[in-house]
This record gives structure tokens, C-alpha cells and sequence, in this order.
């Protein structure tokens, strides 16, 4: 696969000098792209394998790295990744970016790009966090995970609601599908605790992308997704023993 030199802007926070020189990433030459369509919608799901020749370097970063809590919705800590990273990024996968999910815009930028672990415990999971979300209604508006643990934390699953059918939430479905969802509140309905990973009573999953070391996936955000973690999940909060991933937003403009 051909990468092109592409002129990129990128939505960056300050980073050291010094440490953007030592973190020298590069595209794994084994690298494996697979393009998959989501449930009945049909939206698209890119799968890269091998992505970075060396994602160990992430790591080891990661360990460097202040973890704080920084969103009322994401289960866990954040921390800044390198530079060298998200200009990758952005540079390597640009036009196939544009080309997958037939993006309108002329330019990308990260508004998300952060180290993330999974910190807390089932048992202490807020409602929006024991079912699948969306992060955008916008068509252009992309996500994308990347894993950086070798044990067997879980992936990302996509789900349909079941009441509406929606697989995707945009503009128009916004307000029906949180009225459905106010209607459906209650009882056996929504598990009183623990991460959904599965069908339950409100919602079927229609894919289960498993989380592999070195592995990229990205997807829209307006698709209904939510990691896949098991109900035995003891959080931790080691960069190198807990579910370390990189969380991202890509903007099309």
C-alpha cells in the first residue's frame, strides 16, 4: 500500500522539544488492512493490523506519562500521546481515510488523541456507561481505537437498538432515539451494573472487533458502540498490565 505525502493539519496539545525527538515511530511493513461493513446500515469499519514497526515505544511513553481523569463519560484516565504519533496518523491513512468512508472535506484534524485506560470497576459504572453511545451525529466525524495491551482485555463491539433498528444515530434519529430510550428505562431493561458486552433486553450486538496489540480500528461516530469488557474486568491502572489504548477523534473539514 502506497502512502503519499499529504499536507496535514492537526489539532495538537504543547508537547516537549526533547521528547518529540526521541519517539522516532514508522509504519509497520507487515501491515494488513481489512474494510468490513457494520450490521444492516452497512457502515464502514477499518481494520489495521501491524500498524507501527514499534508500537512497544508506546508503551514505554505511556509509563512516562501523568494519567488523569478528564470526561464525565469515558470509564478511566487520560494522558497526551506523543506528537509523532497523531502526524502518523493522519499522514499514513489520509486518503484512505477519504476513500472508506467517502468523506466530503479536504482536510483532517484530531480533535481526540490521548492514551486511555480503563480504570473503573464494574460496580461503579454511571447509565451512560452500561450501555452502547455514539460520540457525533456527523457523517464525517470518525473514531478510531487503537490497542496497545497483549492480554485479553476485550475489544469494540457495534450494536442496533433494538426498538428503532438504529445502528447509527445522526441529526434526525437523535431526538426519537433518546425518547425511545427514556420510554425503555426501567426495570430488567438497562443491567443495574457491569460493562454491556453482548445483547441485552434493549440492545443486539451486530459486531465484535477484538482488541489485539498493534491493531487500529477505525469507524464513524455515530455508530452505537461501546468496549467490550468482560464482567470478571479487574481494573489497572499500569500503563503496561492494564487496557491501555489510544482514544481518537478524526474531523473532516
Amino acid at each position: 500500500m502506497h502512502f503519499p505525502d499529504v499536507s496535514i493539519k492537526v489539532l495538537l496539545d504543547n508537547e516537549d522539544a526533547t521528547l518529540r525527538q526521541k519517539m522516532q515511530l514508522s509504519l509497520n511493513s507487515n501491515m494488513i488492512t481489512n474494510i468490513h461493513q457494520l450490521g444492516e446500515e452497512k457502515s464502514p469499519l477499518l481494520v489495521v493490523d501491524n500498524f507501527l514497526q514499534d508500537a512497544e515505544l508506546l508503551v514505554e511513553h505511556a509509563c512516562q506519562q501523568r494519567f488523569v481523569q478528564n470526561s464525565p463519560f469515558y470509564p478511566g484516565v487520560r494522558a497526551a500521546v506523543p506528537i509523532s504519533f497523531k502526524s502518523l496518523l493522519l499522514s499514513s491513512l489520509k486518503q484512505q481515510l477519504k476513500e472508506v468512508f467517502q468523506l466530503t472535506g479536504t482536510k483532517l484534524g484530531l480533535s481526540l488523541c490521548q492514551y486511555s485506560i480503563v480504570t473503573t470497576p464494574v460496580d461503579q459504572l454511571v447509565l451512560l456507561q452500561r450501555i452502547p453511545h455514539f460520540d457525533s451525529t456527523k457523517r464525517d466525524a470518525l473514531a478510531a481505537v487503537f490497542y496497545l495491551f497483549k492480554e485479553n482485555l476485550g475489544g469494540t463491539s457495534f450494536y442496533r437498538h433494538k426498538k428503532t433498528g438504529f445502528e447509527t444515530i445522526d441529526d434526525e434519529r437523535r431526538i426519537p432515539y433518546f425518547k425511545s430510550l427514556e420510554n425503555e428505562n426501567g426495570g430488567d431493561n438497562i443491567p443495574q451494573k457491569g460493562y454491556i458486552n453482548g445483547d441485552t433486553t434493549l440492545f443486539e450486538r451486530i459486531r465484535n472487533q477484538k482488541g489485539i496489540f498493534n491493531r487500529l480500528i477505525v469507524y464513524r461516530r455515530q455508530s452505537l458502540h461501546s468496549a467490550s469488557i468482560s464482567p470478571n474486568f479487574v481494573p489497572e491502572a499500569d500503563p503496561r498490565k492494564g487496557r491501555l489504548t489510544i482514544s481518537i477523534f478524526i474531523d473532516c473539514v
